[in-house]
């Protein structure tokens, strides 16, 4: 089930979410993993004490030497950061990646509330990345900030799906999880063709640090292996929600999830 997966995004250094969670997603998926990373952050559960930028012609070079020996089924983006950083990945892809499928996690903002996307960038990760994307996800948040307003009920979310549409993607997972009036999380899949709702039971945890990486990754492994959107986007939840049923616990702030959930019978080799 390999499929070749290249993920630019930055690093968490507590392992829950970022490049950390992209890794780990993808491989217990059976996936390849590859990376280029755009940041390195000094982050644990409690939030981010610390980010240092990657120089762009080294971003540059790590897309292109992964893409020109090994090659990629699907790219996903994850934390840019800032314009030139998404001008320079957009440029990459563009040149050594024209016709890879593209899955867009639009992250703005680390779960203890740290920026991770500065303002003035939106507008540069709509015209360069979102345009040409296969898929986006965004949650709540985000969506209101690509869309320039509230997005506070599931009708609300319904409502926003050609807004979504009309930045360009081929297709849009909106993510429900911040609708906390909602008894049951939904999540829906926005293609030219309609709406596709995904259910599920909500999960009482605070060990939800990484969930929008980990999806992310773990649907582009599925595009990768050579799945339809639909099936990618269904075995994905499944995956994360497996990985926050089982999730370890640890630290003192938004923990991390349980990414190897899919491979625990290899415990007793």
């Amino acid at each position: 089930m390999q499929g070749r997966v290249l993920i630019v995004a930055g690093s968490d250094s507590g392992g829950g979410a970022g490049i950390q969670a992209d890794i780990k997603a993808v491989t217990c998926l059976q996936g390849f993993a590859m990376t280029a990373i755009t940041a390195l952050t000094a982050q644990n559960t409690c939030g981010v004490h610390g980010v240092h930028p990657i120089p762009l012609d080294f971003i540059r070079q790590q897309i292109q030497v992964v893409v020109q020996d090994i090659g990629a089924d699907c790219i996903k983006t994850g934390m840019l950061g800032d314009a030139p950083t998404i001008e320079t990945v957009a440029l990459a892809l563009e040149e050594f990646a024209p016709d890879v499928p593209l899955v867009v996690d639009p992250v703005m903002v680390a779960k203890g509330g740290h920026p991770l996307l500065a303002q003035e960038a939106v507008t540069a990760l709509k015209g360069r990345l979102i345009r040409r994307a296969a898929l986006i996800t965004p949650n709540l948040p985000e969506a209101e900030s690509l869309v320039g307003r509230p997005i506070r009920t599931l009708a609300d979310m319904e409502a926003a799906a050609d807004d979504l549409l009309a930045l360009g993607a081929r297709a849009v997972l909106l993510k429900g999880g911040h609708l906390a009036a909602e008894e049951r999380l939904m999540d829906l899949l926005i293609t030219p063709d309609g709406v596709t709702r995904f259910e599920s039971g909500r999960v009482a945890t605070t060990s939800t640090h990484g969930t929008g990486c980990t999806l992310a990754s773990a649907i582009a492994a599925g595009l990768a292996q050579g799945r339809d959107l639909t099936q990618a986007v269904a075995r994905g939840r499944d995956y994360v929600l497996g990985a926050i049923r089982t999730a370890p616990g640890f630290g003192k702030g938004h923990g991390p999830l349980d990414h190897a959930h899919t491979v625990r019978p290899f415990d007793r080799l």
